[in-house]
């Protein structure tokens, strides 16, 4: 094994046991599976079958490859400019959450529809959904202030037949989170929210740029965010540490509609003004858990005002 494959398998390792991408892209399968692939696909430096990260097309079809080989998804797109995630992060959040949930299931996985999830920013791409529904058969409702990203959305749900499981809802107040949303009387198993992680859009740009040199590109990135984005899917006035806060704030208003409220937390520097902020708003379970892609370390925040949740141990 040569160090640089020894590098991918490692970091790949840091996926959670259950995600279908601990192992490298094999790419003569996905190409099978999806044939446009192959028009990205080239050998790099070190001799394997890869694609460059920088074109957003080449991205785009991975992940449609991605999501028709391991989660069934026939059709997937999104319009330009718009976020394009990277599908093991994503699958990884599913599965903790299916951790904290804790539904006995078949083989210990949580599972089943009458768990119903709620989606903060579904964003264009609705792959929180797609993949929560199709590893554990899950409902969702996904929410967003952008009508065009719920168009999109909508077009990927019922092109994939999955009105029944996933229902969309325009969420028309950019000061709100849950209010206006979130309806009288009904219950989720858990909230999930990938929040705007920059304060400003030239944050975001200085972001992409340092990901870049990270990849040891030497182009600069200069006006193209990695994966694309639109403003508020990355950025917010104070950025993801004010975004989360507000939403510990405005869960106590819905405590009893929602037994997990959860959200991806990219930096470090968020948590301890989150824990302040938690404190505050009287949570009785508050739960950390630590996920790694490559590079990339993250957390999944998670706080609860039930007071029957187990006390269970994230692996």
């Amino acid at each position: 094994m040569t160090p640089s494959h020894k590098r991918n398998d490692e970091q790949k390792d840091m996926l959670h046991p259950r995600n279908k991408h601990r192992e490298r892209y094999d790419f003569p399968a996905l190409i099978q599976t999806n044939a446009h692939l192959a028009d990205y696909v080239s050998t790099n430096a070190y001799g394997d079958l890869s694609i460059d990260f920088k074109d957003a097309e080449a991205v785009k079809t991975l992940n449609r490859s991605l999501l028709k080989h391991f989660y069934r998804i026939a059709f997937w797109d999104i319009p330009p400019g718009y976020l394009c995630p990277p599908i093991p992060g994503r699958a990884d959040y599913i599965h903790y959450l299916a951790d904290l949930i804790a539904i006995a299931g078949k083989d210990g996985q949580a599972g089943g529809k009458k768990v119903r999830i709620l989606d903060v920013g579904m964003g264009a791409n609705c792959i929180y959904p797609l993949i929560g529904h199709q590893e554990y058969g899950w409902t969702f409702v996904g929410t967003d202030i952008d009508p065009q990203a719920l168009r999109n959305a909508r077009s990927i749900v019922e092109a994939n037949h999955l009105t029944k499981a996933i229902s969309i809802r325009r969420q028309v107040s950019k000061s709100q989170i849950f209010s206006g949303v979130v309806r009288a009387g009904e219950v989720f198993d858990a909230s999930i929210c990938n929040p705007p992680f920059h304060a400003s859009r030239q944050a975001a740009l200085e972001g992409s740029d340092r990901k870049w040199k990270n990849l040891r590109h030497t182009k600069q990135a200069t006006g193209l965010l990695n994966f694309g984005g639109q403003g508020n899917e990355l950025w917010c006035e104070g950025g993801e540490e004010r975004f989360v806060r507000q939403m510990i704030r405005e869960s106590v208003q819905f405590s009893s509609n929602c037994r997990w409220f959860t959200s991806l937390i990219s930096k470090k520097e968020t948590l301890p003004g989150c824990y302040r902020e938690l404190k505050t708003a009287g949570a009785i379970s508050v739960k950390t858990i630590d996920m790694s892609q490559g590079q990339k370390k993250s957390r999944l925040l998670a706080w609860s005002f039930f007071v029957d949740q187990r006390d269970l141990t994230i692996k």
